[in-house]
C-alpha cells in the first residue's frame, strides 16, 4: 500500500473513533506506566485499617496515570481533528494544536499553573510538529511484508 491509499484508508474512520482510539491507548500505556512507576516506590507501612497496602497504592497511581495519558490522548486527537476539519488541511499544524491544547489543558490543569500549562503545551506540540513535519509517521515502511507462517507446505518424508 501506499502513502495515498493509507490516507484514503484513514480517512473513512469517523473523528469521534479516531479519539477513542486515542483515549483508549492512552489509558492502557498510562496503566502500564503507573504499574511501571509504582515498583519504583517503596511500599507503604502496614496499617490495620488498610488491606495489603502496597496494592492499593499501586491501583491508585495505575489509575492515575492512565486517565492523565486517556485524557491526553483524547484531547489530542479531539482537537487535532477538528483542526483539520475546520482548516481542510492535513499537515503537521493540526497536530502541533492539538499537542498544544491536551499539554495546556490536562498537564497544565495537574500542574495548577499558568506556566506548567504553556510549558506543557509548548512541549506537546513541538514534539507533534518534529514528528509530523518528518513524514506524517513514526514508521518507515519498506513495502515488504511478514508473515509469522509460511505459505509453502513441507514436504513429507515416507
Amino acid at each position: 500500500m501506499d502513502q495515498k491509499e493509507l490516507r484514503q484508508m484513514e480517512d473513512e474512520t469517523s473523528p469521534l473513533i479516531k479519539t477513542i482510539k486515542g483515549a483508549t491507548a492512552g489509558l492502557v500505556a498510562g496503566t502500564i506506566w503507573g504499574t511501571i512507576v509504582a515498583t519504583w516506590h517503596d511500599v507503604p507501612r502496614v496499617e490495620r485499617s488498610i488491606a495489603l497496602p502496597g496494592l492499593v497504592r499501586t491501583l491508585k497511581m495505575m489509575g492515575n496515570y492512565g486517565m492523565t495519558f486517556a485524557a491526553v490522548g483524547g484531547v489530542y486527537i479531539g482537537v487535532e481533528q477538528l483542526a483539520q476539519k475546520y482548516r481542510m488541511k492535513r499537515d503537521f499544524v493540526n497536530g502541533a494544536v492539538g499537542g498544544f491544547v491536551a499539554g495546556a489543558s490536562v498537564l497544565g490543569y495537574k500542574g495548577r499553573s499558568i506556566s506548567s500549562a504553556i510549558s506543557a503545551g509548548a512541549a506537546l506540540a513541538v514534539t507533534s510538529a518534529v514528528i509530523d513535519a518528518g513524514g506524517q509517521t513514526t514508521r518507515i515502511d519498506n513495502g515488504k511484508e511478514y508473515y509469522p507462517y509460511t505459505i509453502k507446505k513441507r514436504p513429507t518424508v515416507d
